[in-house]
């Protein structure tokens, strides 16, 4: 079955689950024991689709990873390159180089004459130009907060982000009467650099195969690894040696709606939520929630009866709530008592800071009682929500 027809069919199962709780429901509005029997099954398949079409996306980027060659293919008529030679990083020489480095356990002198132009002042070797894409390409598919957010690169310093405080405003006057002044104020957001690491060991046989191709799995495991640390920070970060969450109390996002229930949510305050945040930022907003706090949003309507959550009908489609595309990360809290569960809004004012560079260092002796060679990935990033009335979010009544 292909995904195209695993979503088709997921969307058909949501319109027969609509159906039978609209058939079902008794004069009180509840299902009885036995048809709550029976949409819990229908419900328990809908959740298998679901994974089974987010197997289908991961199966893709797999299947891209393997088709990418693992050595240099032979050409008996070599194309001649049209564009010219790129310089310091980004040139072949010091990709090479760099790859050569990683592998060795001598590095002869020449490479290393080559690499000078990348090193790093703590003593790691910044990574070449091409493969730095590859790394940012890895944080993405790990990182849903990348793909809403803004990103900038700074190289060196903090980053001073001018913002619009209050604006001026018009005034009725007499006929040549004073017109009053009235201008606008301005704030200034401070975004720097956090530093974020992790540490790979590699066996020293798997290094000497050359069918092992180091670069992919150095690039997905990076990805894995520091995606997950970064959206855990772009959410529910303090600010204190790590970015500021989007979740943060004063400096993250503006309560939209406080719900009446510490553990329900109703169709009216998802509905409220939504009209909390202005027009113009509704035009680009998304929602971002916890896949439990999908599952109890299912079932509510708006006053006309239709679902406030639908289903994509096309395999690249995210669902939508309210015709507003639906994300989920495991990142924002569960339903529970003065919890934020509910994001909504343009997170295109979340700035995400890069500092230009990330840094490699070959850990050739640390391990080697262990036959293994250590390789050490740092980053630096920060990301603060520029705009706070960008973005609303729901909170749960305190118990």
């Amino acid at each position: 079955m292909t995904k195209q027809e695993l979503v088709t069919k997921r969307a058909n199962l949501w319109n027969s689950m609509n159906a039978f709780l609209d058939s079902h429901r008794t004069a009180s509005g509840v299902l009885s024991e036995e048809d709550d029997a029976t949409y819990a099954k229908m419900e328990k398949e809908f959740d298998s689709l679901t994974k089974e079409i987010a197997r289908f996306d991961r199966k893709e980027m797999i299947d891209k990873e393997i088709a990418k060659p693992v050595n240099t293919p032979i050409f008996l008529n070599p194309k001649v390159e049209d564009e010219e030679e790129k310089a310091g990083r980004g040139s072949k020489n010091y990709k090479k180089s760099f790859w050569n480095m990683m592998r060795s356990k001598t590095v002869r002198p020449e490479v290393t004459d080559a690499l000078q132009v990348g090193t790093d002042t703590e003593g790691g070797y910044l990574v070449p130009d091409e493969f730095e894409k590859q790394l940012i390409e890895s944080l993405e598919e790990e990182n849903i907060f990348r793909k809403l957010a803004h990103i900038i690169k700074t190289s060196s310093g903090d980053r001073k982000i001018p913002v619009v405080a209050s604006k001026g405003t018009a005034s009725w006057v007499d006929e040549e009467g004073l017109i009053p002044e009235s201008d606008d104020s301005f704030g200034q957001v401070s975004i720097g650099a956090y530093k974020l690491g992790t540490l790979i060991k590699v066996s020293n046989e798997l290094l000497n195969d050359s069918v092992f191709n180091l670069e992919a799995y150095i690039s997905k495991e990076f990805g894995r690894r520091c995606g997950a640390k970064e959206e855990d920070a772009f959410f529910n970060g303090d600010g204190t040696g790590k970015p500021t969450g989007v979740l943060h109390a004063t400096l993250g996002a503006e309560t939209g709606v406080t719900t009446a229930d510490s553990t329900k949510i109703t169709a009216d305050e998802i509905i409220d939520l939504f009209y909390s945040l202005k027009a113009p930022y509704r035009k680009r907003a998304v929602w971002i929630l916890n896949d439990t706090t999908v599952k109890a949003i299912r079932k509510l309507k708006d006053g006309n009866g239709n679902y406030l959550w639908q289903p994509a009908l096309t395999a690249d489609a995210p669902d939508t709530i309210l015709g507003r595309p639906v994300y989920t990360s495991s990142y924002v809290p569960e339903i529970a008592a003065g919890k934020k569960t509910v994001i909504f809004g343009d997170l295109s004012y979340y700035w995400v800071a890069d500092r230009q560079g990330r840094t490699f260092k070959k850990l050739s002796e640390l391990y080697a009682t262990t036959d293994q060679t250590g390789f050490m990935a740092t980053q630096r990033v920060d990301g603060k929500l520029i705009l706070r009335e960008a973005v609303k979010v729901l909170v749960q009544k305190a118990a």
